[in-house]
């Protein structure tokens, strides 16, 4: 396999595994991750779907990253942009909606578990591709820059999580709806350990697919 069909694959799989992760962290009622926090609480205050809603925000998101730090932009971008909302969407309606799956609290734990890994292992994934992340990935990145390194990419990642987490709170309670359909331990764990966990896969995978010159 050429390096970039190789490059290709991890950048669409990383793709594949956080749009399962979204779906898991919503099935788990732990809670989901922070920037789907912020997006559920406010697509519930503006009562619009979910995908759509979270595409419009990338879109202005992405606008920011291109005057910032533009080499973040590729072919991930879009395609992150455009799936993970509707891969999550269609998994949670599969699950619910046809299969009627019944969340115990073993299956809630796993599916914990699940959007714990995925999150990291996904985002890791498809960065280390170097075709592209998505906007909201970006923002620790213009952290990183505009604080000359003072705050590294796994800081960066906590300080941009915390915010869009009270975000997503503060809209969900607006809105009528309890806080704990957004928030819950899932997104205080994520929001925690996420970035450093980023990290670490990135060193892990980048071992396997060195970059290119």
């Amino acid at each position: 396999m050429s390096g970039k069909v190789k490059r290709f694959c991890f950048m669409l799989f990383g793709i594949l595994l956080i749009g399962i992760c979204v779906a898991a962290y919503r099935m788990s009622g732990f809670g989901v991750d922070p920037f789907t926090c912020m997006n559920l609480g406010i697509s519930k205050f503006i009562h619009m779907q979910f995908g759509n809603w979270q595409l419009i925000v990338n879109v202005v998101l992405l606008v920011l990253v291109f005057f910032t730090v533009r080499h973040c932009i590729g072919l991930g971008t879009v395609v992150n942009m455009v799936c993970v909302g509707y891969i999550a969407d269609f998994l949670c309606w599969v699950m619910e909606d046809v299969v009627h799956l019944e969340m115990n609290w073993g299956l809630k734990i796993l599916m914990l578990a699940i959007g714990l890994l995925f999150a990291s292992s996904g985002a890791a994934m498809y960065m280390v591709a170097d075709m592209g992340i998505a906007p909201y990935d970006s923002v620790a990145f213009i952290i990183e820059k505009f604080t000359n390194g003072k705050i590294p990419f796994k800081y960066g990642r906590i300080c941009s999580d915390v915010v869009v987490m009270l975000v997503g709170v503060g809209f969900c309670a607006a809105s009528g709806n309890s806080i704990w359909m957004v928030v819950g331990l899932g997104t205080l764990l994520n929001s925690m350990f996420n970035g450093p966990l980023i990290q670490f896969f990135r060193g892990k995978f980048e071992k396997r697919l060195p970059k290119e010159n």
